[in-house]
């Protein structure tokens, strides 16, 4: 049994807990500083590197070492060590250990390294344990020996609400979970400030310093920035707005926790200078008690941490992969199970020429050093793996890798052109061979590479910050939009129609609450656009004011179900909870405040739940308490189909119909046909519209053609729309044409009149009602349960046979009744939740046994087994409708 990060304990540890900005970072290095030697590990290399250059200037390079994986630097005589968490040598003895953020014990992803440090990181005399206040519980848990210091902000962070990109103010740090917002912001101040600073973590140490060098000097006063920021980047941001507050966590997407929100809101304000935060662009308004959290930086404790164990079994691959997944010791901690060497080692582990290899302790220890290798740009491919494999191949063979294919390897990647993202690619394929030169045994000519791999680092990252700047900074722009803010404002008013005019000239159109600009870009035009929207805020006001207090008949909305006032488009409606219950959307403005878009919001979503009430009125109605008994039941299926309803559906709810609920459902304008159940006032124009309209949003399917014209009863069916849509704006297709349901059952009942005597032939009666040819009544026959038969010869030789129908015989219903009459099981009306409407739960319609097949039933044991549905049936399309309402 071999080992790795034994403790080398000899000192209690000291928690120093707080928020940010509370100098604990400050105060762990001055103690350092203060010991014969110490180490210092840190969560991200550029907190590692700011601090080694702080150490440097403190006491000499010949006195400290920077350790991270892509770089070390170690003197003979290094008496400090600062590392990234990952890359301590924790064989190495100090006087003095320090480790920050160890509240990211709890992450998911790094959290198992850190509880080992917490575990067995220790100095001779003095170890500090830097972090939040959340891990306290937990550390008091673990460490039974621990003393706990708290160290008080040194500045106030207060709310202030949320606020456009384009109204931020100035010093602000504009915060987004992913490079494309990132990028998306950034344009966007640039467009409207300027330029702004880019800080993200893929960035190397570089590149951030001479981004972070324009925000610190004045060139840029905004900065874009990831959560990286978060990590103790000291930078002079009286701001921060939070972008969003939800990211990709490597696995899935998840809302930031009130301490993580915390802590980045906690950058603004650095030292004794107060500092605010709030938010911005599509972020999704904070509660009041994580606004109130965050400024008086109390959290939830957290409830444990993950844990890999690290005394490790090098005795053969399966023994390392056992130990590695060993169980933790203690109930607060989460086993790793999914850490990126553990993955790697199981894919060499498959490989049969890596196991032939792999025999003793020194030839498996050093598979789980080359597994270790990172794959830092995750490109999600084996290639990664295989680069791995190639690796241990050359090292336990006896040999150092091939110069010819490190050097190849690397040169590829040395390269400064290309745009942002292919230069961030070379940046993370660079910082794997940084890593890999490092092992100085793994290599002949160690150092040359090392030096190779730094000048490939140092040419790309300047390369990067170059094209950030020319992207996301107009340094003339930036200027001239200063000016504006000094100096005294441009003329600027609005006309009556919208047009913006600027010192005479027509700058822009005002389309509801969105402002269009009509200049092409610029450095001159900058100051101009920012002058005209400056003319904005009051004209805004205004129409919010108006739009506020107009009646719903002032909105409009078209087949798509956006929303217009004034004839500009102000929003959209959404699916929502139900078919009946659209939510409304504001159109994206820039130039609604908080207050201003609450209330556009407040009253567009009054206007979107008025809706269904006002135009479907007679359909609404059907859910209220004048209807009772089964009529009920009918009802709220109707209901359901919005007023289309196969009659199969709910045939045996017909059967126990009483004249008095015939009546009930009379009087609401249901009528019970022999095909379908329909309300005729719902068959008019406005609600057919209304109908589709609501099917489309909650199906997410808006067919092109849209509901049939206006006052046709009849249409062809048009290829790729939906029998289920069909049927939800009141129209059912038979053969290749669309009918409305009212005209189908007259046709229907054409037909079957006809076919009393038997067989019949197509009438010219039924052509018109169908407004169909010959050939597609013969469809649309079929379609209603009538086969052909026979063909008439016709008295013209010119013209084709007649063709002659006849009603399809229906097959014998399950477990006939005495007397040879079929007895029909109960239905549950097509619904895909067992016939309980509203989800399952029992009506007042619902039986004991309905629906079950041979409950209570004479006969049921010699009954056949069930017809398959037809999918094209009314019942299969309701039975559609029913699953997507789900």
């Amino acid at each position: 049994m071999s080992t790795r990060n034994i403790s080398i304990s000899t000192a209690d540890p000291i928690a120093v807990l707080g928020p940010t900005n509370t100098g604990k970072t400050w105060y762990a290095m001055e103690r350092m500083l203060g010991h014969a030697s110490g180490m210092f590990g840190f969560p991200l290399r550029l907190l590692a590197r700011e601090n080694y250059d702080r150490a440097v200037a403190r006491v000499g390079a010949g006195n400290v070492a920077l350790i991270t994986g892509e770089e070390k630097i170690i003197p003979p005589g290094a008496r400090y060590f600062l590392c990234t968490v990952e890359a301590m040598p924790m064989d190495k003895r100090v006087d003095f250990m320090a480790v920050d953020e160890v509240q990211l014990a709890a992450d998911p992803e790094r959290g198992h390294v850190f509880t080992d440090r917490i575990l067995n990181a220790r100095g001779r005399e003095e170890t500090l344990l830097l972090g939040a206040e959340t891990i306290r519980r937990v550390l008091e848990e673990l460490l039974p020996h621990l003393e706990v210091m708290t160290r008080q902000r040194l500045s106030k962070l207060s709310w202030a609400g949320q606020k456009k990109v384009t109204r931020l103010p100035r010093r602000s740090a504009v915060v987004a979970f992913s490079t494309a917002e990132v990028y998306k912001l950034a344009e966007l101040i640039r467009a409207q400030r300027g330029g702004t600073a880019i800080v993200m973590g893929a960035l190397s140490p570089r590149t951030r310093n001479a981004q972070v060098e324009m925000f610190q000097s004045g060139d840029v006063d905004y900065m874009v920035a990831t959560d990286a920021i978060g990590m103790g980047l000291n930078m002079d941001i009286n701001h921060v707005a939070l972008a969003g507050d939800v990211k990709f966590d490597g696995r899935r997407p998840r809302k930031l926790s009130p301490a993580e929100l915390g802590q980045i809101a906690g950058r603004a304000g650095r030292h004794t200078t107060d500092g605010s935060f709030g938010i911005t662009d599509h972020c999704t308004m904070l509660e009041d008690d994580v606004i109130e959290a965050i400024e008086n930086h109390r959290f939830r404790f957290l409830n444990g941490v993950y844990y890999r164990n690290s005394r490790l079994d090098f005795s053969s691959p399966d023994a390392l992969m056992n130990s590695l997944e060993a169980r933790p010791p203690s109930p607060l901690m989460t086993r790793k199970a999914d850490a990126d060497d553990q993955q790697a080692l199981a894919a060499l582990m498959e490989r049969d020429d890596i196991r032939v290899l792999a025999h003793g302790e020194a030839q498996v220890e050093l598979l789980y050093d080359v597994c270790q290798v990172p794959d830092y740009q995750r490109e999600y491919t084996d290639s990664h793996a295989q680069m791995l494999a190639r690796i241990y191949t050359a090292l336990a063979e006896g040999k150092r890798l091939p110069k010819d294919w490190v050097s190849a390897q690397m040169q590829r990647l040395n390269r400064p052109d290309g745009d942002i993202d292919t230069l961030m690619s070379r940046l993370s394929g660079i910082r794997t061979w940084s890593y890999i030169t490092q092992r100085q045994h793994w290599l002949d000519d160690a150092e040359e590479f090392q030096g190779l791999a730094r000048s490939i680092e140092d040419r790309v990252s300047d390369s990067l910050h170059l094209v950030l700047t020319q992207r996301f900074v107009d340094r003339r722009a930036a200027v001239l939009s200063r000016r504006l803010k000094e100096n005294t404002t441009l003329m600027s008013s609005i006309k009556s129609d919208g047009t913006v005019i600027v010192e005479g000239e027509d700058v822009g159109q005002l389309d509801g609450f969105v402002f269009t600009p009509r200049l092409s870009g610029g450095d001159e035009e900058g100051p101009v656009l920012a002058a005209a929207r400056k003319a904005l805020p009051d004209e805004i006001s205004a129409r919010v004011k108006a739009l506020a207090a107009s009646a719903d008949a002032a909105f409009k909305l078209n087949a798509r179900g956006q929303i217009f006032w004034r004839e500009a488009l102000i929003g959209k409606l959404v699916k929502g909870d139900g078919l009946y219950q659209p939510k409304a959307e504001v159109r994206a403005s820039t130039l609604l405040e908080g207050d201003q878009l609450k209330t556009v919001q407040d009253r567009l979503n009054a206007f979107a739940a008025d809706y269904p009430k006002t135009v479907l009125e007679k359909a609404v109605a059907l859910t209220g308490d004048t209807l009772t008994g089964t009529a009920r039941g009918i009802a709220y299926q109707v209901y359901e189909a919005l007023g289309t309803l196969p009659s199969p559906a709910v045939a045996e709810m017909v059967k126990e119909l009483d004249d008095d609920g015939r009546r009930q459902l009379a009087l609401h304008g249901v009528r019970l046909g022999v095909d379908m159940i329909y309300m005729a006032d719902l068959l008019k124009p406005a609600q057919i519209d209304a109908k589709a309209l609501l099917w489309s949003i909650f199906n997410d399917q808006f067919p092109q053609s849209g509901p049939p014209p206006a006052g046709r009863v009849a249409i062809d069916h048009i290829d790729g729309v939906s029998d289920a849509y069909w049927l939800a704006t009141g129209y059912r297709r038979l053969g290749g044409r669309v009918m409305r349901v009212d005209m189908a059952e007259r046709l229907s009942a054409v037909i079957r009149t006809a076919a009393r005597g038997g067989k019949f032939q197509i009438s010219e009666e039924m052509m018109s009602l169908a407004g169909a040819t010959r050939d597609q009544m013969a469809a649309i026959l079929i379609d209603l349960n009538y086969a052909k038969v026979d063909d008439i010869a016709s008295e013209d030789p010119e013209k084709p046979p007649i063709p002659v129908f006849e009603r399809k015989q229906r097959p014998a219903k399950r477990g006939k009744a005495e007397g040879g009459k079929p007895r029909q099981a109960k239905s549950n009306g097509g619904r895909s939740d067992g016939g309980k409407p509203n989800g399952g739960k029992r009506s007042s319609q619902d039986k004991p046994g309905q629906g079950k097949h041979g409950q209570g039933k004479p006969g049921a044991a010699t009954a056949r087994a069930p017809k398959q549905p037809d999918p094209n049936s009314p019942f299969a399309i309701l039975a559609q409708l029913k699953a997507q309402g789900k």
